[in-house]
């Protein structure tokens, strides 16, 4: 990420408790002007907490926070505070005009977020994805600069995630910025610059996702003659992360398919075909968290385990 960026949101040590029990330790982050940024976490592990407090909808015990306001702030947050009985369009344009914008407005992020089919079905007669669309398409009314959303896939199938995901790219081309909460690793990577995983209120990790990436690489698997006897080898040479399967293979982090047949060779063990297995994105957050992974809703897989960046 450029330098010169400025920082449209940041995070400075920032604490907050709720009856004697820390919700947030000394987080701290920071999102440059034009990127795209990923709270991710277990529930409860502070994701909520931490975006309302940059919002200002809370005062933190310690720290501080900064959110830049020039080009407007438009929010997603849980719950959605969507009226059932309104339709798609008049809680829209409800909402527009409350914000000071024209139904002109109302139609273009009607058609932005594939609504306008549904602009007179009553809210509580569309689907969990439907008004997750709805509530963002509430956050582009005033066309903002900076976006910070509350779990914005909730409920969205893979063509909902699909638009998404292209209006969150399309935003950050024209040098918007977001932040955005998501459960799922898997889900993030695709689209962000930066993950900030949080475990328990505390970062547990804050970087790109192709350096988490880098820190959690493919693992080769492999039958073997003797597992033990090439684990032992491999871990004579350095490569101790190895472990075997239920049923007999062992899976080899870190060394290369040379560096596994050389220890091979020296060991005098037959080899059978080495095969790439990926590290899901959530297997990572779940070793980050110490959870249990999470079960993200379907999506198609992105390019690599850790999209693109």
């Amino acid at each position: 990420m450029s330098a010169a960026r400025s920082i449209a949101l940041s995070a400075d040590g920032l604490r907050m408790q709720f009856d004697g029990v820390v919700a947030v330790r000394d987080v701290e982050f920071s999102v440059p002007s034009g990127t795209t940024a990923a709270l991710v976490g277990p529930p409860g592990s502070g994701k909520t907490t931490v975006l309302e407090t940059l919002l200002g909808l809370m005062r933190p015990d310690a720290g501080s926070v900064v959110a830049a306001r020039d080009g407007g702030i438009g929010a997603v947050l849980q719950p959605r505070g969507l009226h059932p009985a309104r339709t798609v369009r008049a809680q829209l344009r409800i909402q527009a005009a409350a914000a000071g914008v024209g139904d002109n407005r109302v139609d273009a992020v009607l058609a932005t977020l594939g609504l306008r089919d549904f602009a007179g079905t009553r809210v509580r007669d569309t689907s969990e994805g439907q008004q997750s669309r709805l509530a963002l398409a509430q956050a582009l009314l005033t066309d903002p600069r900076l976006l910070v959303l509350d779990d914005p896939f909730e409920g969205t199938d893979p063509a909902d995630r699909n638009r998404l995901l292209e209006l969150l790219r399309a935003h950050a081309r024209r040098g918007g910025t977001t932040l955005f909460t998501s459960r799922s690793l898997a889900e993030a990577v695709p689209i962000c610059d930066q993950v900030i995983v949080l475990s328990a209120g505390s970062v547990a990790y804050q970087g790109s996702p192709r350096r988490l990436r880098r820190n959690h690489p493919d693992r080769l698997v492999v039958s073997t003659s003797s597992a033990i006897a090439l684990a032992t080898t491999l871990a004579s040479q350095g490569f101790t992360d190895a472990v075997m399967r239920p049923d007999g293979r062992l899976a080899i982090g870190d060394a290369s398919p040379e560096e596994i047949r050389a220890a091979a060779a020296l060991a005098k063990v037959h080899l059978g075909e080495l095969v790439s297995e990926p590290v899901h994105p959530d297997r990572v957050l779940a070793i980050l968290t110490k959870s249990t992974p999470p079960q993200p809703y379907p999506s198609p897989a992105p390019a690599t385990p850790y999209g693109p960046r």
